[in-house]
C-alpha cells in the first residue's frame, strides 16, 4: 500500500477490523518512512459485470454509479448512507448469484426499486418516477395508488401505518 502523504510503500498495519458486516476489512496503518496514519479497506474483488443498457450499449457495472442513484433518490429523506451502501452491496451479491455476466439495466432497475421500497417509500417514488419517465402528474398518482394497495396488502406495513 503506498502512503498517500510521501508515497512510500513501507507500512504497518495497526488494526484491522471486519468492516461492512463482514464483506470488508479495514486496516489501520501507519507509514513507517513519514508516520502518516491511514486507513485502508481490503473486499474481494468480484468477477467484472457488465451491464445491457436500453439502447444495447455495454459498460462495466459500476458500484458508484449505483450508489449515487440511491442517494439522489434518498435525497433530504432520513435514510443513513450505511444503509444505502449496505443496498448497493445487496444488490451486487445478488447480481453475482444469479451468475449473470452480462446484466440488462432492467434487471438492475428492477432491484434498485426493491430496495427502495424497502428503505423509503418517497425514495421509491422519486426513482421510479425517473426510471420510467414519468411525463404527467396522473402516472405519479397511478404508482401512489399502486404503492398504497401494495401496503395495504402487506400485513407489516398496515401495522406501521396504524401507529
Amino acid at each position: 500500500m503506498r502512503c498517500i502523504q510521501c508515497g512510500s510503500q513501507k507500512d504497518k498495519v495497526l488494526d484491522s477490523r471486519s468492516s461492512r458486516e463482514g464483506a470488508a476489512i479495514r486496516r489501520r496503518r501507519e507509514c513507517l518512512k513519514c508516520g502518516y496514519r491511514y486507513t485502508t479497506f481490503e473486499q474481494i474483488e468480484r468477477t467484472g459485470l457488465r451491464v445491457v443498457k436500453r439502447n444495447g450499449e455495454r459498460e462495466a457495472m459500476n458500484r458508484e454509479k449505483l450508489m449515487g442513484g440511491l442517494v439522489k433518490a434518498c435525497e433530504k429523506r432520513p435514510v443513513p448512507i450505511d444503509r444505502l451502501d449496505r443496498a448497493v452491496e445487496e444488490i451486487l451479491a445478488e447480481l453475482h448469484t444469479d451468475h449473470l455476466i452480462e446484466v440488462p439495466s432492467s434487471i438492475i432497475g428492477g432491484k434498485v426499486m426493491d430496495k427502495l421500497y424497502q428503505i423509503d417509500p418517497v425514495a421509491y417514488v422519486r426513482y421510479v418516477s425517473v426510471y420510467r419517465q414519468f411525463e404527467n402528474v396522473n402516472e405519479f398518482i397511478q404508482e401512489i395508488q399502486a404503492l398504497t394497495h401494495r401496503a395495504a396488502a402487506d400485513p407489516f406495513q398496515k401495522r406501521l401505518f396504524q401507529d
